[in-house]
């Protein structure tokens, strides 16, 4: 495993494991499996409704509670000070835990304009002590410009739909500028075209390795935070599998060059929902 120190010293896991989409049940056997493998940074959020099934799989593992990362997110719903300081307390309970490691906003969700609120509740849970690390996810530019100026923490990290075909290079820029790390969420695209894509599959044979693991290892090139998720066993070892081989400079530039600006996910600007 390869450690990245983040901008306040703590050290994280560079390759995770999300449990996004998985059910509450399911998530207590994946997140058992990918400890065994070797995980130990495990990505959850309250509106995966799985929490409790990640709490169990931790609390029956035999990895001790300091050699794991585990990252949860308050949602849209919870916004503000006082909602999102009652919205940890009730994660923290699900996970069955007396700290997280990393705690995130969800969705910057502008529409509700409070997202300077909840992270100004994230700060004094950073504070005191119930986590060790805070940041964001799917924020733009302008919503982290606006944290920048009205905060005191700078986030750790701000994790964002990127893979191949959504290459995040200037938001990238912007963070790296910054200090702070992208992590990215649907790293393989959701299991979509990317793993077909002829680039990808030809320097995955050149490697014996798989698409998926090409695709993996150009985030971990890319000094980008990954968590990949499966329920599937043999997936969940594939995926491990990163460490023992290397992309080239241009084998990196091809898969470069793949960038077409295109999201599976909603734009950060349009969710909204609560």
């Amino acid at each position: 495993m390869k450690f990245v120190t983040l901008n306040n010293g703590v050290k994280m896991p560079q390759l995770g494991f999300g449990v996004w989409q998985v059910e509450n049940d399911e998530a207590t056997t994946a997140v058992a499996k990918a400890l065994e493998v070797g995980y130990t940074s495990i990505d959850t959020a309250m509106i995966y409704q799985n929490e409790e099934g990640v709490g169990k799989a931790l609390k029956e593992s035999s990895v001790p509670r300091e050699e794991l990362f585990i990252t949860t997110k308050v949602w849209n719903s919870d916004h503000g000070y006082e909602n999102t300081l009652r919205a940890f307390d009730e994660s923290l309970e699900r996970l069955g835990l007396e700290y997280v490691d990393l705690y995130l906003i969800h969705w910057p969700a502008p529409q509700y304009d409070e997202y300077v609120d909840t992270y100004k509740a994230l700060e004094k849970l950073y504070h005191d002590g119930k986590v060790k690390a805070i940041g964001v996810c799917n924020f733009e530019i302008p919503h982290l410009e606006r944290l920048l100026k009205e905060c005191e923490v700078v986030p750790v990290l701000n994790q964002v739909e990127c893979h191949p075909y959504l290459s995040q290079n200037e938001l990238k820029e912007f963070c790296a500028k910054h200090d702070i790390y992208v992590e990215a969420w649907s790293p393989l695209e959701q299991g979509g075209e990317v793993l077909q894509d002829e680039a990808v599959m030809k320097i995955a044979k050149n490697h014996g390795k798989t698409p998926a693991q090409v695709v993996l290892r150009w985030h971990l090139q890319n000094n980008t935070i990954v968590i990949p998720k499966s329920v599937t066993p043999s997936r969940i070892e594939e995926n491990f599998q990163v460490f023992d081989f290397e992309l080239t400079s241009e084998e990196m530039n091809e898969i470069h060059k793949l960038n077409k600006d295109r999201r599976r996910g909603p734009h950060p600007n349009d969710m909204n929902v609560r």
